[in-house]
């Protein structure tokens, strides 16, 4: 038997190449087939620039539309045009650093040197869990297994259930 789906999830990839046409998105593919496998329905994958209002109306578009999870990748490192988590902090309602840290520490561990300098923020906006992550490959992958079997505890307490789901 097929574990039920978890919850709803929205993929956000900040990447100013990427949204031009420029280069083709590798990790919100990625992203998406990660998230399918730890059971949650993937509404979609967008693409913005490393704008903060575009990447705060897309965090914002998420969180009315009622996504469980949003996860962005990209924008998250210390150049001018990573204002990921600035764009981020603006939208969130409570921070939840220790995921955030566990996220840089196990992909810095792994070696994706993206994660350990990443700004990223991890927190809850309305009911939605926000995730930013680093943008490199092995920085997503490492990032979502140290996220995976957090998800289903954390949308289970934001809607009201026992954590134990």
């Amino acid at each position: 038997m097929v574990p039920p789906q978890i919850g709803r999830a929205l993929v956000v990839v900040v990447d100013d190449r990427v949204s031009h046409g420029e280069r083709e998105d590798t990790t919100g593919p990625l992203v998406r087939e990660l998230l399918e496998e730890a059971r949650l329905l993937v509404d979609g994958v967008v693409v913005v620039p490393g704008d903060t209002v575009r990447i705060r109306n897309a965090l914002n578009t998420a969180v009315i539309g009622g996504v469980d999870l949003v996860i962005t990748i990209g924008g998250t490192g210390v150049s001018p045009r990573d204002v990921t988590a600035d764009a981020t902090a603006g939208v969130l309602d409570r921070p939840i650093p220790g995921i955030a840290e566990a996220i840089r520490a196990s992909g810095l561990a792994a070696g994706a040197v993206d994660a350990g300098l990443s700004r990223g923020l991890v927190g809850v906006s309305g009911s939605t869990l926000v995730v930013n992550l680093a943008p490199s490959r092995a920085a997503v992958r490492d990032g979502m297994a140290t996220l995976t079997p957090l998800v289903r505890h954390v949308i289970a307490q934001l809607s009201g259930l026992d954590s134990a789901v």
